[in-house]
């Protein structure tokens, strides 16, 4: 029977393997040969972006999908562009992040009682992966979910990660679960399920508008942390 730690090698083995969606990868692909001028000497990942923190977490950060010049050119969840520069300065002085930066995947850089995953895996054109994508995608979240034994509070980070990870959770005949979208909110997933905790995604969109500010971020770690206790 497999170890864990096998478990985890393999799946990210496979995630990083993964061509089910050719607009996905023709895309991925291509971003990493033409590259940003910002970028031209780096060699980009152009592979689908697997996730990475603590297999022992209690929290799970999920996102919506990596970024074209992000995780896909560095290969780790929020490495890497403006996102992961905002993400990260929360993740640090909640405690889950070892450093309020992460530039590539040797910066040093650890998590604690932490995992981020997305729903998709592969930078989307334009940041909107169809709804097929998210579909044939989705169960790399689920068996990421599976196997964090010690998962007691989910942040969701943006609508479509919020309603793909009620999705996961949704089985047939169970009870509606909630549907409404707002930062902030916490919602119970059902007896001896984590809790969930929307917040807006940590996009430049959202954040250079002030539709979510550094305090407001803050504020949705603050929440994790309470449920979890001190690190």
């Amino acid at each position: 029977m497999a170890s864990a730690a096998q478990e985890w090698e393999s799946l990210a083995e496979t995630i990083v393997a993964c061509r089910k969606c050719p607009r996905l990868v023709a895309w991925r692909e291509e971003v990493a040969r033409t590259k940003r001028r910002a970028y031209r000497n780096d060699d980009y990942w152009g592979k689908p972006a697997p996730g990475f923190g603590d297999p022992q977490a209690r929290a799970l950060a999920v996102g919506l999908a990596p970024g074209a010049h992000g995780a896909n050119r560095t290969g780790r969840m929020f490495t890497g562009d403006a996102s992961g520069d905002f993400l990260f300065r929360a993740l640090h002085r909640a405690g889950f992040a070892s450093q309020p930066t992460a530039s590539s995947r040797d910066d040093g850089l650890e998590l604690k009682d932490l995992y981020i995953a997305a729903v998709c895996r592969c930078a989307p054109p334009g940041n909107k992966p169809t709804p097929g994508e998210i579909a044939r995608c989705l169960p790399y979240l689920e068996q990421e979910i599976r196997l964090l034994v010690n998962l007691r509070v989910i942040v969701t980070l943006g609508r479509i990660a919020f309603e793909n990870t009620l999705r996961i959770y949704r089985q047939p005949g169970d009870r509606p679960l909630p549907q409404s979208f707002a930062h902030g909110a916490m919602h119970s997933l059902g007896p001896s399920m984590p809790v969930l905790i929307a917040s807006y995604h940590p996009s430049r969109q959202n954040t250079q508008t002030g539709r979510l500010t550094e305090e407001m971020f803050a504020g949705v770690w603050e929440l994790a942390r309470s449920i979890l206790g001190n690190p």
